[in-house]
């Protein structure tokens, strides 16, 4: 809880303001008083346009003021009127605007009703201790209740509402009435004796107890304690459909099941026919897929099996490792066929070798070079021969042209001294007496002088 700050502002503490004073009483009250109910007198009724009702409630020596919002009035409006003995469920609080102490009223009763109320809840406290109300205990409704039966009156409207929602949505489902008043002193115990006889003839799998809509102390019978128990003790799922959609009771808490209505209960036990229906075409359409699929897979799995079957037969590993000897076998046969040809390749290669180093070879080889050196030097030689012969040819016809023979032969004559051997060009050294001898073209002669005769040399 927040402390109130009661020291004042002089002795060093900041005072809060209105607002946050109200504000804290209103959360003080809030969280330390709970829901309750609350009985007197009404007086001081205010209906203002906006639909909330505002009124206070008074006994002998007090009184409440309360605040009953629109929003929360559910349920046909009570006609309110001052000096009405009224059972008003809220919580208290503040009104912080004008700190005003007041009730926010949730629910309105006629204080008639309220014996049987807290009679209510002191029942549910303890069944609801007990754990009788506790979700882990509770039955799993089935998905298609194979029969339905229904504890009820069957001459009330409750069980025509629930047989035609059930001949609307699945028609197929039959029915058990098990009669039972259901309003009444004699109620609850006939309701006990009818459930009791579903289990003993354990004939359906899925059982509603119901009634119509009314007061308090019409639906009193489905709170008595005999009713709940036989409720939870029964091995038949319980769907509870009692009253209307704002009706609560004890059989609602206990039933495995609360519906709102008799009819929202054949809402939820059965499913709506067509839709199984659909469900059911669809269902079938998957499992044929599922269906052809499966035996597809499984075909082929067969084969698939049947071939690694004739795989690992004695027949076909003998065929297996025959073919594979034969592919060995080949492939010996042309290594082998490949090594003897490159051998055969190496010793020709070699031999080849051999005969060009061995001697005869090489002496033929060099009688061969010889041979056609020879050749060569002949035809060179008798080239060169040729070659100069013709040079030499060309020469002599040169130097025979300028040759003295040659002069010779056109009458003239190389006059030398007899005694020198020199040749005699100019008549002036010789004189008479001296020794002279001739060439001709053919022949020669020697002669002696007898006369000179001097004369002038003459230029080119």
């Amino acid at each position: 809880m927040t402390d109130l700050i009661l020291q004042q502002p002089s002795g060093g503490v900041t005072a809060i303001s209105v607002s946050e004073l109200n504000r804290q009483a209103r959360q003080l009250l809030e969280q330390g008083i709970a829901k309750v109910w609350v009985e007197g007198e009404v007086s001081n009724l205010a209906r203002p346009a906006s639909g909330h009702v505002y009124f206070t409630l008074k006994d002998a020596s007090a009184q409440l003021r309360c605040a009953w919002f629109r929003q929360r009035q559910r349920g046909p409006t009570i006609q309110l009127k001052n000096g009405d003995k009224m059972l008003a469920l809220g919580k208290v609080g503040i009104y912080e605007a004008r700190g005003e102490y007041q009730m926010v009223v949730e629910r309105m009763e006629p204080l008639g009703e309220g014996e049987l109320r807290r009679r209510f809840e002191l029942l549910k406290i303890k069944l609801q201790g007990e754990g009788l109300f506790d979700d882990e205990r509770k039955q799993a409704l089935p998905a298609l209740p194979t029969r339905i039966g229904i504890v009820t009156s069957p001459s009330g409207a409750a069980v025509r509402d629930i047989l035609t929602v059930l001949k609307r949505r699945f028609p197929m489902v039959p029915v058990v009435i098990y009669p039972s008043a259901v309003q009444g002193d004699a109620a609850a115990a006939e309701l006990v004796t009818a459930i009791k006889t579903a289990v003993r003839r354990n004939e359906c799998d899925l059982l509603m107890i119901s009634r119509g809509g009314g007061s308090l102390e019409d639906l009193w019978p489905f709170n008595e304690e005999i009713v709940a128990r036989a409720i939870a003790d029964c091995p038949i799922p319980v769907v509870s459909a009692v009253g209307h959609e704002v009706d609560f009771t004890i059989s609602d808490f206990v039933a495995d099941l609360r519906a709102p209505t008799p009819s929202g209960a054949a809402e939820l036990v059965v499913p709506d026919q067509d839709e199984w229906q659909r469900l059911i075409a669809a269902t079938a359409a998957r499992i044929a897929t599922l269906s052809r699929r499966y035996v597809e897979n499984t075909a082929q799995t067969l084969d698939w099996l049947s071939k690694r079957l004739a795989q690992g037969s004695p027949e076909a590993i003998v065929a297996r490792q025959s073919a594979w000897l034969g592919n060995l076998r080949q492939v010996m046969v042309a290594s082998m066929r490949h090594l003897l040809t490159k051998r055969n390749t190496d010793i020709e290669r070699m031999r080849y070798r051999l005969l060009q180093q061995s001697p005869a070879v090489r002496v033929q080889s060099n009688v061969t070079q010889l041979a056609a050196l020879s050749h060569r030097l002949v035809t060179s030689g008798r080239n060169r021969v040729f070659n100069l012969q013709s040079q030499l040819n060309i020469v002599a016809r040169g130097l025979h042209s300028v040759s003295p023979l040659a002069t010779l032969d056109r009458g003239y004559a190389i006059v030398t001294d007899s005694k020198s051997g020199q040749v005699l060009s100019d008549a002036g050294k010789l004189k008479q007496g001296d020794s002279i001898s001739a060439r001709l073209a053919t022949g020669s002669l020697d002669a002696t002088v007898t006369q000179v005769h001097q004369g002038k040399k003459r230029d080119d």
